[in-house]
């Protein structure tokens, strides 16, 4: 299994490590939901060293970016970041990403560890006609995320960036515990919170966990795993690649139309086919919900409308702020409503679920 430069440092808490698209990883450290309640409550600090850079540069790296992704990205500026989707002909998904604007013709893109390479060759084969060189620099950088409502008290006693004028995503460059780093206000578990990418030495980088771990106690701050990652980002209905958007459902059917930018002047990857559907109406939609009776819903459960298989849970979990059984699934567009009832198999029973609105959870600003 491939090792993130933390790696050592989870040995050290006594993570309970595990398997993860290659990597080895903790899923939890004191516990699941002790770890997602201290997010929810003060803050966590995760590894996420194993997600993937990509860096577009050149003179027309701007185009480059904009024929690859749904967003629009002549809308950023240099700090800013977009959530945008890389996007196969038939307006699906080849994996969601953030895209980072370094500076005129310089541009970061984020993307999912499961999809590194696959990604990467996606992007250069339809870059190779613009100006860019597209590298990918995954292997150089390790990332830590601080998530919560101290995060930003932790992660300044480590930063010399002033972070309290950050805007949500936006992100500055500076030096965190002596090491040049990139650190922007986003995250994955609905709070408030920061990601730093930084470059060095597995020595330095476990330190800078561990010493954030330490520092964390002052503020009820503890290390979590990839367990509370997933309940908190399904709490906060933050699409997981995989699971809820895939290659086999569009960015509409996905309700993630916020990220289609359908009028901008470059041309984009699946656009023809998004526009066509949008004309022609969807017929099925992610949608959230809550089991109305006892039972947990979980990923690849069957799911029943009205009689009829229609697809399967594709996340599900009891959910340990909220308190209740929570999941997101594709329904028939007529039958998506807020209220809508459906079954759901688990195991040998079935039970009923309804349809609620989404986000399940969202922080008090």
């Amino acid at each position: 299994m491939k090792k993130t430069k933390i790696n050592e440092a989870h040995y050290i808490l006594k993570g309970k490590m595990v398997e993860f698209c290659g990597w080895d990883l903790p899923v939890q450290y004191s516990g699941v939901n002790t770890e997602h309640m201290a997010v929810r409550t003060t803050g966590g600090i995760f590894d996420v060293s194993h997600m993937g850079e990509v860096w577009f540069r050149g003179r027309e790296a701007l185009k480059a970016v904009q024929h690859i992704i749904s967003n629009d990205a002549s809308k950023l500026q240099p700090g800013r970041i977009q959530y945008a989707g890389l996007l196969t002909e038939s307006g699906c998904f080849v994996d969601d990403l953030l895209v980072y604007m370094m500076k005129e013709n310089e541009y970061l893109l984020v993307v999912n560890a499961a999809n590194i390479e696959k990604d990467f060759q996606w992007m250069k084969k339809h870059a190779a006609r613009f100006d860019v060189l597209v590298e990918n620099r995954s292997e150089e950088y390790s990332q830590i995320a601080v998530q919560g409502p101290t995060a930003e008290k932790l992660v300044q006693e480590f930063a010399e960036i002033d972070l309290k004028p950050m805007g949500y995503y936006h992100f500055a460059q500076g030096r965190v515990q002596g090491m040049d780093a990139i650190v922007s206000r986003t995250g994955y578990t609905g709070e408030d919170g920061f990601e730093i990418y930084f470059k060095s030495d597995a020595a330095a980088a476990s330190k800078l966990f561990l010493d954030l771990a330490g520092k964390g106690e002052k503020y009820d701050a503890l290390p979590a795993g990839l367990g509370a990652r997933d309940t908190l980002r399904l709490e906060a209905k933050m699409a997981l690649y995989g699971n809820d958007i895939d290659d086999s459902h569009t960015v509409l059917e996905a309700d993630l139309g916020w990220i289609l930018k359908l009028k901008k002047e470059e041309p984009f990857i699946g656009q023809e086919a998004l526009l066509r559907q949008k004309q022609e109406g969807i017929r099925r939609k992610l949608v959230g919900f809550e089991l109305v009776d006892q039972g947990i819903a979980r990923h690849g459960y069957p799911i029943t409308v009205q009689g009829r298989e229609f697809g399967a849970v594709t996340s599900g979990t009891f959910a340990p702020f909220l308190r209740r059984a929570i999941g997101l699934a594709y329904l028939p567009l007529e039958h998506s409503a807020i209220g809508s009832e459906f079954q759901v198999g688990i195991r040998e029973k079935t039970v009923t679920a309804k349809v609620v609105e989404t986000p399940f959870y969202k922080r008090n600003k």
